[in-house]
């Protein structure tokens, strides 16, 4: 016998082992020899991270896929593993490092990246763990790390293919920079922090003109709120149409302090409505900048360390062209080897002293930070490594337009190519010491040799050096005639953008550059399920190296999911305080709930608002089903196989029958169209509403009956219908389902098979006429109960019941159904009438309409008098919300979540104002 009640702590864990003691879940396991195959590969988790709500709706989602196509036969592989997560892995040993006072700096790179190593085998990868408590029946067995000799393998190939292809190559460009980390970041890795700020309007003076702040013909002003870069400023731009300034393009002012003539340029970057219309070009610090400065072939001059300190006394390019003044050798002197921020306040006061100031404003703006060094990021020109990202993303976007890809939802598409067809260089070098070492190795005079080895790269720079005549070719003679390793080549001690390995999952997690079964089996995948924050991170960058490298798509499909936000709809960040723990609501309410919760919540293009009641309801859900196959235990149901159910005689069996065939349709049509929330949906009506409570309830007098045979066909079909549910809704919830799976069989017996191994129903049976009656007779019942709801019928009290204008059918089912009508609906005798009793409640089912006569139950000018005070509350309440919505103010300045919530709010209030008015509609009918 089951237990009472169902916990989640004890069975999950003894689920999980049985899972794993059966190897479950290797690639293919439950399939039968020659099955079609269907990949997915996870979005790979940082080594350094945990579970979060992200991940639990991610894996959740991925998790039903596979089962579900598991249960259908395929051979299915999830591919399981993890990113090394470059900046974050190191940050993590670094501080590690620094609790025993050793700085990175200490060590070589090889006794770091040692530690490194120490460190990923003794805790990363704690979320795989984390992953398994969920229910994640990925393929524990292939785990892969981007990092493995195999990976590593297949990232040089590409590197070394794409260098000789001309599609990597290294530049001199701006990119992000995190002067705490010293290191270029991706975009991804940049945050938007708004803070107060100051706008300072500068006077630059005319070349020519005698500068006078009272005269503006000598000047020209601009606004800017980093002072500290104009000392690399290398013009001015205004637009081209702006009358103001007209005069003025093509002539020079005087950069002041530093007294270096800049042009005036006319370029439309400059926004006439924006400040005073005329903007300071900085090149080498401003990304929109360094464009302004392409077109119009203007210097770049970097006044900038990579800690973010000013240069400018040993600074080339600042010097190129000037003859300084005693006076600015004194200034520069001054602010040469400050912090940033401390040059900033120094050029002010310098500008204000010399007469250059205008004006300061207060001024709230956004500045970009580093995610993981938390300080602002500075754009910089440095040499980097790049790919020709605008060559790759060529078939790239044919494959969507063509529909070879699709994106589902498909609003997506819009967002990919925005990207794809606007995109820059792909910064792929880091100034770390973990990750894959870019296989580069530089020769005496600074060339360069890619190739996979350090032996291959020497190899051929002895053939490049010998082959040309001139002082290198007799310094490589004489070095090898006593070659000692490391004397002719250097490498470089960059590596790779974590995002270039994780481009190549697809496929090098299946062994390619090898030939492979494994490749020639699972690739291409299925369906990729990810976030919308990385379609252009990770989603392209596949997409762009799976066609080059694979000529196919890395898969046909990519589902993208939305955010996870708390119940009002905020984003969930530590510093609201208002982040939910998975692995807490997972210890609180099960993995099952947790995961029935998000698949039903999972709403195409909808984020997730998640309520932990949300999550208590669900698992009352289970709780449920749990009781229901009590029931059936205690009523001695059990699989009766010599019964044919197409044979089933009783109309409440053929019902449930043809409910389940059209559940299951409903089900499978919602997972294979990632509709997740229908498929949760339909199985959710399917088992709560018609199971386990209308079901349950019209068995029990058969089984209180004396009529053996119905009986016996009503524990088979019961036991049938259980057997079914436990595998349609083993996706969402897996571990409930296959403890009940294990457990309802006979004593002594086994199920042949493991529930996650058990075919996906498909039943065929439908019986359109049984299932009308039923739904007939549950609509009746229904329409009954809400009545006696709302007008407040004291539960013991019986009425009777009139039905008019019934036809012959009705007439019949009247007459079928009579014992449970009354027992169901707490009404006394059943009668055909033509008019409406006196003081009656009405309710229209089908053609009839069935009167409640209540004057003899209640008071109904009491319960009129209720109705019309709880109404009036509601109307003002409506009144409230629907003027603070209509107050332009507030829906523009409110957060997005409050508004949201007071819409959501409104919306209650109508439905209860709803549900008032027609309630007191049918008591005054009624009097």
């Amino acid at each position: 016998m089951l237990e009472k009640t169902y916990d989640a702590k004890a069975v999950e864990p003894k689920i999980a082992k049985r899972w794993e003691e059966a190897d479950a879940f290797r690639a293919g396991a439950g399939a039968e020899e020659g099955a079609e195959p269907f990949t997915i590969v996870i979005p790979p988790p940082n080594v350094t991270g945990s579970l979060h709500m992200g991940h639990a709706l991610n894996n959740t989602l991925q998790d039903i896929l596979v089962r579900f196509e598991r249960m259908r036969g395929k051979n299915v592989l999830w591919q399981p593993g993890m990113d090394h997560a470059g900046i974050a892995t190191q940050m993590v040993v670094e501080r590690r490092l620094m609790e025993k006072k050793i700085h990175r700096r200490d060590l070589t790179r090889e006794e770091f990246v040692d530690k490194v190593w120490e460190w990923k085998a003794e805790s990363g990868g704690a979320i795989f763990n984390q992953l398994k408590r969920l229910g994640a029946s990925a393929d524990w067995s292939r785990e892969r790390f981007t990092m493995d000799e195999g990976l590593s393998k297949a990232v040089l190939e590409v590197f070394v293919a794409l260098y000789k292809e001309g599609l990597i190559y290294k530049d001199k460009r701006l990119v992000n920079w995190d002067p705490k980390l010293l290191t270029a970041i991706s975009d991804l890795e940049v945050e938007q922090h708004e803070v107060n700020g100051n706008l300072w309007h500068f006077r630059y003076p005319v070349e020519g003109e005698t500068y006078d702040p009272e005269n503006p013909a000598t000047f020209i002003k601009v606004a800017t709120t980093r002072p500290e870069t104009m000392l690399g400023d290398t013009a001015v731009a205004v637009h081209p149409e702006d009358e103001r300034y007209r005069h003025l393009v093509g002539r020079n002012v005087v950069l002041p302090i530093v007294g270096r003539k800049i042009p005036v340029v006319a370029d439309e970057y400059s926004d006439p409505e924006k400040g005073t219309g005329a903007v300071k070009i900085t090149p080498a610090h401003d990304f929109n900048d360094f464009e302004v400065g392409k077109r119009h072939k203007l210097p770049a001059i970097n006044i900038l360390t990579v800690e973010a300190n000013i240069s400018l006394t040993e600074n080339e390019d600042f010097l190129e062209g000037l003859t300084p003044t005693d006076i600015q050798r004194g200034l520069w002197a001054q602010l040469h080897g400050l912090d940033r921020f401390e040059a900033r306040r120094l050029v002010v006061q310098i500008m204000e002293e010399g007469g250059f100031l205008e004006k300061i404003e207060p001024h709230r703006h956004q500045v970009p930070h580093g995610d993981r060094g938390g300080v602002p990021i500075e754009p910089f020109l440095t040499d980097q490594w790049y790919v020709n990202a605008a060559e790759l993303a060529k078939p790239a976007i044919a494959s969507v337009r063509e529909g070879r890809t699709n994106f589902v939802p498909k609003n997506w598409e819009k967002t990919y190519y925005d990207w794809m067809e606007n995109i820059q260089p792909w910064c792929i070098s880091r100034q770390l010491w973990w990750g894959h070492q870019i296989p580069a190795w530089y020769g005496p005079d600074g060339a360069v040799f890619v190739e996979k080895s350090e032996e291959e790269a020497l190899e051929s720079a002895i053939q490049h050096y010998l082959a040309h005549e001139g002082p290198w070719k007799a310094w490589v003679e004489e070095k090898l005639e006593n070659f000692k390793p490391g004397e002719i080549l250097t490498r470089d001690e960059d590596v790779l953008d974590t995002w270039f390995s994780s481009a190549l999952w697809p496929f090098s997690t299946l062994g390619w550059p090898d030939e492979t079964p494994e490749l020639h089996t699972y690739y291409q995948t299925d369906v990729l399920v990810t976030g919308f924050d990385i379609i252009f991170f990770w989603v392209a960058r596949m997409m762009m190296m799976g066609l080059h490298f694979m000529d196919e798509e890395p898969f046909h499909t990519v589902y993208v999911h939305a955010l996870v936000r708390d119940k009002h709809g905020a984003k969930m960040s530590k510093s609201k305080g208002n982040v939910i723990d998975p692995l807490e609501l997972i210890d609180e309410y099960g993995a099952d709930a947790l995961r029935f919760t998000l698949a039903i919540m999972a709403a195409q293009g909808r984020d997730v608002k998640l309520d932990p009641a949300r999550i208590a309801g669900y698992r009352n859900f289970g709780t449920k089903l749990w009781n229901a196959t009590r029931f059936a235990e205690m009523n001695g149901v059990k699989r009766d196989d010599s019964l044919w159910l197409s044979d089933a005689k009783l109309t409440v069996n053929r019902w449930i029958l043809t409910e389940l065939t059209r559940a299951a349709r409903d089900i499978t049509d919602g997972i294979t169209s990632y509709r997740f929330n229908d498929a949760a949906g339909a199985a959710y009506r399917f088992v709560w509403n018609l199971f386990c409570d209308w079901y349950v309830e019209l068995l029990k007098p058969v089984f209180m009956g004396s009529d053996e045979a119905a009986k016996a066909e009503s524990r088979a079909c019961m036991a049938y219908v259980l057997d079914e549910i436990y595998k349609l809704l083993h996706p969402m919830m897996p571990f409930m389902t296959e403890e009940l799976w294990t457990h309802t069989v006979a004593e002594g017996e086994e199920r042949p098979t493991l529930l996650c191994h058990a075919r996906w129903p498909e039943p065929a049976f439908e019986d359109a006429v049984a299932a009308d009656e039923i739904n007939w007779l549950i609509e009746l019942v229904s329409g009954i109960r809400s009545v006696r709801s709302e007008m407040n019928v004291p539960p013991a009290a019986i009425a009777p019941l009139a039905v008019i204008g019934a036809n012959e059918m009705t007439r019949e089912r009247l007459q079928r159904h009579d014992s449970a009508i009354k027992r169901l609906a707490r009404v006394g005798e059943i009668s055909q009438s033509t008019v409406a009793p006196k003081g009656s409640a009405q309710i229209v089912v089908g053609e009839a309409t069935a009167c409640l006569p209540l004057g003899s139950l209640i008071n109904l000018d009491a319960e009129a008098a209720r109705l019309q005070k709880e109404l009036a509350k509601v109307t003002e309440e409506v009144a409230r919300i629907h003027k603070k919505l209509s107050n332009e103010k507030f829906v523009a300045n409110a957060a997005a979540e409050i508004v949201a919530a007071e819409r959501e709010k409104l919306a209650e209030h109508q439905k209860a104002q709803e549900r008032l008015n027609a309630a007191l509609a049918r008591v005054r009918e009624a009097g």
